[in-house]
Formats: C-alpha cells, sequence, structure tokens
C-alpha cells in the first residue's frame, strides 16, 4: 500500500503509532509532503526514523527549508563545523537536539521540493494555475511557493486535468473546522480511485492539539490516530 502525510511537526510518538495502525511493512511505501520539524518535542529522532526507513520519500517543507537556511548563514559566523554542529543541536528543543548529527543536515539537503508519480504529486503547501485552470508543473515553479503557498488550500481553487495533488501546510481545521483530512472529488466521480481526486489536504493541525492522519493512496481511506 502507498501512503500519504504531512506535517508531522516532530511528534515521533503519534507517527509510530500511525505506522503501527495501517501496519505499515517493508511491502509499503510513505510519502512525506513536508514539515516534520519544529513545534513537537522530538524532530530529530523523526527525522533519523524517516532517513532510515527505505521506503519513506519524503520532502522539504517550509520549516526544514528555514532550518537548513540558518545552517547555511552559520557559516559566516562560526570557526569550525563542530561549531556549526553545536549551534544547530540549539535549534531543536533538549535532549532532542543533541541527538542531531551532520548526517541529518546532508539527508535534509538531499530532499526535493516536490515528488511526482504517475498518477498524483506530492507538494508541501500547492502548485500555482495558470490561465486556463491547469497546474503548473512543480518543475518549472519557484521553491518558496511550492512551499509558502496559501491558495492552493481554498475549496473554490479547483485545478483541471491534472493529477491529483496532495499538499498540507495549513491546518485543515481553517478550513472546516475539523482536524481532518480533506479530499476533494472530481465532479461525477465516485471517490474510490485517487484518479477521483483533483486534491487531497492533508495537514491535520497535530501540533496544535489535533490527530495526525494519513491518506491511503491504493484504498482511497483516511487513518487517524
Amino acid at each position: 500500500m502507498r501512503y500519504v502525510v504531512s506535517d508531522i511537526h516532530g511528534e515521533y510518538g503519534l507517527f509510530c503509532r500511525l505506522l503501527d495502525k495501517i501496519k505499515f511493512s517493508a511491502a509499503d511505501e510513505l510519502f512525506v509532503c513536508g514539515d516534520m520539524t519544529d513545534k513537537g518535542q522530538e524532530s530529530v529522532k523523526l527525522l533519523q526514523c524517516l532517513s532510515a526507513m527505505p521506503n519513506a520519500r519524503c520532502l522539504l517543507g517550509n520549516h526544514e527549508y528555514a532550518f537548513l537556511k540558518y545552517y547555511h548563514s552559520l557559516f559566516r559566523t562560526c570557526r569550525s563545523e563542530e561549531e556549526v554542529l553545536a549551534k544547530l543541536r540549539t535549534y531543536f528543543p533538549q535532549p532532542d537536539g543533541l541527538r542531531l548529527e551532520e548526517r541529518d543536515v546532508e539527508w535534509l539537503e538531499s530532499l526535493p521540493f516536490f515528488i511526482e508519480e504517475e498518477e498524483f504529486i506530492c507538494v508541501h503547501a500547492g502548485v500555482p494555475l495558470d490561465g486556463s485552470g491547469r497546474i503548473i508543473p512543480p518543475r518549472k515553479v519557484r521553491a518558496e511557493y511550492l512551499m509558502n503557498d496559501r491558495t492552493f488550500m481554498r475549496a473554490e481553487t479547483v485545478p483541471k486535468d491534472s493529477k491529483c495533488v496532495f499538499f498540507g501546510h495549513t491546518p485543515t481545521r481553517n478550513i472546516c473546522n475539523r482536524d481532518m483530512i480533506l479530499a476533494y472529488v472530481r465532479d461525477g466521480r465516485v471517490g474510490d480511485r485517487i484518479q477521483d481526486y483533483y486534491k487531497i489536504h492533508l495537514d491535520t493541525g497535530v501540533w496544535m492539539g489535533g490527530v495526525l492522519g494519513c491518506f491511503c493512496v491504493d484504498t482511497c481511506n483516511s487513518v487517524y490516530v
């Protein structure tokens, strides 16, 4: 099975519970739409878990991007790589921050800004539409837009003739007053295949005391912990 999740925000314990609930195995695949870090207490532990999973495919969210910008800024003021790492370890809550290693930063730097599969696209915040209402291919869009857009989440934003787009970034409670995944079905479709959806909003607001949810691409069902 293929699953998609977003905005885990350092909630390592909930993430492990979610994997247990869906009985995630080596035969499955997990797509993570960014914002793995910040707000929660175990960002580094979560990053290390995800980077060790061969069947997890992650992309950068605005929180990881901000961390990497801070990382590069340190080279202008620090005298050694050891000093850079020491300062980086204070970026996250303790004692979790002490777990951070250089290989964790290198892994983050290797991540893409979007993932495109045959049936769907994963971004962190959204993609722009052209004048005819079709999505502009993510490879042609500035990374900052993919990570920070606040318009794609609107219910009235309906991409035409596109693959399904998975995204997060903004808690869905801002739209429906509930912590739930919002799956938008195309007109005249049933909703039992991923092709029936034009976009799926994944951010269930876990950092605000909400739930953590994921969407199964193959069954089109949402699962929560």
